[in-house]
């Protein structure tokens, strides 16, 4: 496999594959000497390992940031045209254009683990980042082209790095996928954002008297702006409408508060019920949004590229759960 980028994610994914002795190797351009001294094979030359990979028909990840993915999409165009593709972009709908517009959607699987933290770089990639976490895997090509076996076998391939990695394919088209990150990726973002705002503007005694609940609720804050613009600003299409809901219920809830006598117990207790089913179909591990607990998430398995798989993957899409191929 040729991973380009390797932040935490491209970074997290070498890391993984080198440990478990798959022969992987990318392309970085602002730490590839440090991991060379740990010992990984990291080219500061896009056109280099993109040679390589068309030469021995790697499999090439994309795992540059959204702002970076035309550019890099172009290379790969040039120097592996033959070469299935995949990418972890958190967005699916505006990755998927892009590849429509060069004509690669018949070599091309997107996919987006579930999993990360707050850091970036490098230097934040560690082993076991994806253990018990969701990987989305679209197959919105399968719908024209059910019966295409080379995108069979690179969907089938996809599933199983997910799984080499220790995380669950779950099979989306890329609308949905995009919709559903709204809600439970990029609006999370926004809030915190806001809230670290709201928080600060009480100046230090709100910053001695903060506690566990507004550190939590503004983790994601600490996020990089840049990586935070990224996201929200290409899911934009999605994350309005998302936006609009969350901000319906805030003004809702800032009504029953003004009212006489206030009240909270509307939001209280639908959100605490919401908050319990979630619960119950989260994944075990803290920093996977995975929505369905590993020991009961529905399962199928899959053979692609027989008859009706395509079928059966709208339906473990509908259900949230994840497919097994064989």
């Amino acid at each position: 496999m040729c991973i380009l980028g390797l932040g935490l994610i491209g970074g997290s994914l070498m890391r993984d594959l080198h440990a478990r002795g798959e022969r992987v190797y990318g392309f970085t351009l602002h730490s590839a000497r440090g991991a060379r001294r740990e010992g990984f094979d990291v080219s500061n030359s896009v056109e280099e390992v993109l040679r390589r990979a068309e030469d021995e028909r790697a499999l090439v990840v994309v795992a540059v940031p959204m702002r970076a993915a035309a550019g890099v999409l172009d290379q790969v165009a040039e120097y592996a045209p033959s070469c299935w593709v995949t990418d972890v972009v958190s967005v699916k709908q505006p990755v998927y254009d892009l590849i429509v517009e060069r004509g690669m959607e018949a070599r091309y699987v997107g996919g987006h683990p579930m999993a990360g933290t707050e850091f970036s770089g490098w230097t934040a990639s560690q082993e076991g980042l994806f253990a018990g976490a969701a990987w989305a895997v679209t197959y919105d090509y399968a719908r024209e082209h059910p019966d295409d076996a080379s995108w069979a076998e690179l969907f089938t391939t996809v599933c199983r790095l997910a799984s080499v990695v220790g995380a669950e394919a779950v099979p989306v088209s890329v609308g949905r996928h995009d919709e559903a990150v709204a809600r439970v990726s990029h609006l999370p973002h926004v809030i915190a954002e806001a809230l670290a705002l709201v928080g600060d503007r009480g100046g230090t005694l709100a910053q001695s008297l903060s506690a566990g609940s507004f550190r939590g609720a503004t983790r994601v804050a600490s996020t990089a702006p840049e990586l935070v613009q990224n996201m929200c600003e290409t899911n934009a299409e999605s994350l309005v409408p998302v936006l609009d809901e969350y901000i319906a219920r805030l003004q809702s809830a800032r009504d029953a508060l003004a009212a006489t006598p206030p009240s909270m117990q509307e939001l209280a207790e639908s959100g605490h019920r919401a908050h319990l089913r979630m619960a119950a179909r989260k994944g075990a591990r803290r920093e996977s949004v995975s929505p369905v607990k590993i020991s009961s998430r529905p399962v199928m398995r899959v053979h692609p590229g027989a008859a009706g798989w395509v079928t059966q993957l709208t339906q473990i899409e509908s259900l949230g759960g994840r497919v097994e191929v064989f």
